[in-house]
């Protein structure tokens, strides 16, 4: 009896180790890797109106047509990279980051990014999902942005613009036939343009900052420029 016990412990655990190996077969194999999805929306909108961007992080683009509608393409991709297995559960975190667009009049539209509340024992969803917007408006909107971190790009827009960013990189094209009130800002980084205006740098004991100010002999036009912590670059959009 004694002889035996030993015996038919080991086949039992013999028989759990082909299990479990054979259970970790049904898992594909391959190099890692990120997953994305893209999604389109399309809202109509008559030129002349506020198009608000609150929230965004990652890549922003916004570009002007003459389309009278805005078009809002939005690609969400995982920031870590997964096995071919693990993609289904790896996409579970696509839903926790929602951008939503909402018309509140004939001449208002917001464009909301939606995360979940951060918990402590929890990664924060925009540090688990990068998230990159492309987005087109009627060329004379006016564009107010709030930009968490990122990069940030607007081009043929020739309403007012409000953009701010806590961090990154933002660069703002003009059409070269505006006449323009600009007024950028960093608290730490620069500020540079092709425009010839009056630079400033700021030096205090924490922070190094930049200012530029420019405004043409008659402005019809306001841009108002602000980051934290990463650079301006002012262009002129020639053709």
């Amino acid at each position: 009896m004694t002889n035996r016990m030993p015996i038919t412990l080991g086949l039992c655990a013999l028989g759990t180790i082909h299990a479990l190996s054979g259970a970790q077969g049904v898992y594909e194999k391959g190099p890692r890797q990120s997953f994305e999805v893209t999604n389109t929306e399309r809202v109509p909108f008559a030129p002349g109106g506020t198009i608000r961007l609150d929230n965004s992080y990652g890549y922003l683009t916004v570009e002007g047509w003459d389309a009278p509608e805005v078009e809002i393409t939005v690609t969400k991709s995982t920031a870590s990279y997964y096995e071919p297995s693990q993609q289904q559960s790896a996409e579970q975190l696509f839903g926790q980051v929602r951008v939503a667009a909402e018309r509140r009049s004939d001449k208002e539209l917001t464009i909301s990014t939606i995360c979940p509340a951060r918990h402590r024992f929890l990664p924060k969803a925009s540090r688990s999902v990068t998230v990159e917007y492309r987005i087109h408006v009627p060329r004379d909107s006016r564009l107010v942005v709030h930009h968490d971190n990122g990069y940030v790009w607007i081009s043929d827009v020739t309403g007012d613009l409000d953009v701010r960013s806590h961090t990154g990189s933002m660069i703002v094209m003009l059409p070269d036939a505006g006449t323009y009130a600009i007024d950028a800002r960093t608290r730490l980084g620069s500020v540079s343009s092709d425009l010839t205006g009056k630079s400033l740098s700021r030096l205090s004991q924490f922070l190094v900052g930049s200012h530029f100010d420019y405004t043409s002999q008659t402005p019809k036009r306001r841009v108002f420029l602000r980051m934290g912590r990463g650079t301006i670059e002012i262009l002129q959009d020639r053709p």
